[in-house]
């Protein structure tokens, strides 16, 4: 057995590496959680300023915190973000370099994922992105000359010896090795980086001491990135009703990240747990009962008695919620002959080896990892963390048997647009800049086709807000697209779900008019029959005009009035003052969106109103309790009137 080399020292550790492989680093690290900020942090310094060097670096997702902008914005966002990350956090360096444009010559990053719209000014980003589906990264990666590979993980010492768990990045690590072998290509030198507070998951993410040559296990290690929880509105909670209804008892379910992923999972437990007044808030919202239509063939409208498996490339908070619940419940086997005798009803749950949750990463709040780590000591079984090539595609030895264990499959997706015939648009835009990445949106979306009774969901937004208006996500045309039209499934917005399967163009366009905004209905309508695409006698039919943000927030207004959709449904990890204070931040950002808005807020500036309750601790907590410059009596003033005009209890607004 190879000799493990062990470090302490991080400092050393990058030396050691460099001495070992010389100038020129080609360096493989995990997506999102799973790199380890400190060991790249040292190795790039190395490079920084030393022409003679060279790093190049293959990953994806490289996690940074938010950087607040001057003003109100970072009087509010920076304690927070010391307080939620830990003031001794380290980002990535090459990140917040990559950002600012500010990456030396001799250091290239190439990412197939970026942090969602952070680097669209980034000439080096947008130049170095690798457009690759999630399956295919470890296949191209072989072609790389990879000589470094680090990895986070969990260790564990017992009577057999040390044990290491891959944890939250099993994804491509043993699918890259595996490729690399059997290429007959040298292995990288692999280094281990131990972090105390990352779960150890066993399973297929678990690996003996001499899968690494080295670990280094820092005399100390800040907290792991961990993922604030966000708000869902009025109009994302509609879409999760929507959206809740397409989910089969028995099924398999797949999800992303996000408030759309939230108020999904939301929808999910009063569907569960309130089933009459989830009920009542999808007739509400659903008035001519085309979703309950779809739902009868496709979904359901009962609490999931059966329960639910969930194989998914992302394991998030949205499936530990799911599981205290009692939802995600149905077990699965990794042997043909169980889960065949599971399938029909014939195998007894209690056997052992089956796990309800399969996944390839995993990234969310800190409760999450907690969750993570309690569930592996109770019901080591219950999670598997395993390779991307397992979760994300049916092909290989495995696919008779995956094809049985997601029987039922509903995979959810996000995106940023859609077409009126049904393509999608999810990571990019039509001038070449990269927002995301495809990740494994097409996988899914294939995949669904390929099940016999699975489908694709993309969830959306029917509008969106910048500077110059509200914009529909309804498009006639886009000049990019992730999902072309002939993959085109089930699509939902706020305003219900289009079926697109095996429909004609025509069809396609009316079911996408019928969950559009109303304020956009009668120019795609027009567009779609200047292209002879709809009939030249087709009638917008009234009740798509009350497709609307009023009447959302009129149809759900019993149910928030009620607490079934708070703000922040899983909790916030803001204080109470923070709470105030957000609601008001973001009462003043929307009515500085447009110019009507600007008025009403420099008379309410002039007059602000009386004092409300709390205002005196926002003023403490903002540091601005005794300005003492212009631009600190301005911000205060703002705040103020801001704290005078948000909702008093807290409503949320259903956004553009």
């Amino acid at each position: 057995m190879p000799t493990i080399h062990r470090h302490t020292d991080t400092e050393l550790c990058a030396l050691a590496i460099v001495a070992q492989l010389g100038s020129t680093l080609r360096i493989a690290a995990p997506l999102g959680l799973g790199k380890p900020h400190g060991l790249l942090n040292a190795l790039y310094r190395l490079h920084c300023g030393d022409e003679s060097r060279s790093m190049r670096l293959y990953t994806a997702l490289s996690l940074t915190r938010p950087r607040p902008a001057p003003g109100l914005e970072s009087r509010f966002l920076q304690p927070f973000l010391d307080r939620h990350f830990g003031e001794d956090y380290e980002d990535l360096q090459y990140a917040v370099d990559q950002a600012r444009n500010a990456l030396p010559g001799n250091v290239a990053i190439h990412e197939f994922y970026l942090q969602s719209g952070a680097l669209l000014h980034s000439g080096s980003a947008q130049r170095e992105y690798i457009s690759q589906n999630y399956t295919h990264v470890a296949r191209d990666l072989v072609e790389q000359e990879i000589n470094l590979l680090v990895q986070l993980v969990a260790r564990r010492e017992g009577p057999g010896g040390v044990r290491y768990s891959l944890s939250c990045n099993p994804d491509l690590t043993l699918d890259f090795l595996d490729r690399l072998q059997a290429a007959g290509k040298p292995r990288p030198l692999c280094i281990a980086v131990v972090h105390p507070q990352l779960p150890y998951l066993s399973g297929h993410a678990e690996v003996s001491e001499d899968f690494f040559d080295i670990e280094l296990t820092p005399a100390h290690s800040p907290q792991l990135f961990a993922l604030p929880r966000q708000p869902v509105d009025v109009a994302e909670y509609a879409l999760g009703i929507h959206a809740s209804a397409l989910v089969k008892d028995g099924g398999c379910l797949q999800i992303g990240i996000g408030a759309l992923s939230d108020a999904l999972v939301k929808a999910l437990l009063l569907r569960q747990r309130d089933n009459l007044n989830w009920r009542r808030a999808l007739v509400a919202l659903d008035p001519s009962h085309s979703t309950h239509m779809l739902a009868a063939r496709s979904g359901g409208l009962a609490p999931l008695v059966k329960g639910l498996y969930g194989a998914s490339e992302m394991v998030m908070d949205g499936f530990m919620h799911l599981a205290k619940a009692g939802i995600l419940k149905r077990r699965c086997w990794d042997n043909l002959a169980l889960e065949r005798a599971s399938a029909s009803g014939q195998l007894n749950p209690a056997t052992p080896g089956g796990h309800y949750l399969r996944g390839a990463f995993f990234l969310g709040s800190r409760e999450l990892y907690e969750w993570l780590d309690a569930t592996e000591a109770a019901d080591p079984d219950a999670i598997d963390m395993c390779r991307v090539s397992n979760v994300n595609q049916l092909y290989g030895d495995h696919q008779a048997l995956a094809t049985l264990q997601r029987r039922g499959a509903r995979f959810f997706n996000t995106c940023m647009m859609a077409t009126l015939l049904g393509s999608a648009v999810s990571d990019g835009l039509d001038d070449g800049h990269v927002v995301s990445g495809v990740g494994g949106q097409y996988n899914f979306v294939a995949m669904a086709h390929e099940l016999p009774d699975g489908r694709s969901v993309l969830l959306m937004r029917a509008t969106r807000r910048d500077r110059n208006g509200v914009h529909s996500n309804i498009r006639w045309n886009y000049g990019h697209t992730t999902i072309p039209r002939h993959l085109r499934d089930l699509y939902v917005t706020e305003y219900g779900v289009a079926d697109l399967r095996g429909k004609t163009d025509s069809e396609c366009i009316e079911a996408m008019l019928a969950i559009c905004d109303a304020r956009f209905l009668d120019a795609l309508c027009a567009e779609a029959k200047s292209q002879g695409k709809l009939a030249a006698d087709f009638q917008i039919p009234e009740k798509w005009r009350r497709h609307r943000p009023e009447c959302l927030r009129e149809a759900l207004a019993p149910f928030e009035q009620k607490g079934l959709l708070p703000m922040f449904p899983f909790g916030s990890d803001f204080t109470d003052i923070e709470l105030q204070l957000f609601t008001a931040l973001n009462e003043l950002k929307s009515s500085s969106a447009t110019w009507r808005g600007k008025w009403a807020l420099l008379r309410a500036v002039v007059r602000p109103g009386p004092e409300v309750p709390g205002e005196a601790d926002a003023l403490q907590r903002m540091g601005l309790m005794q300005p003492t410059t212009l631009a600190d009596r301005l911000q205060r003033r703002l705040l103020l009137t801001a704290l005078r005009r948000a909702p008093p209890d807290g409503a949320h607004r259903s956004g553009p």
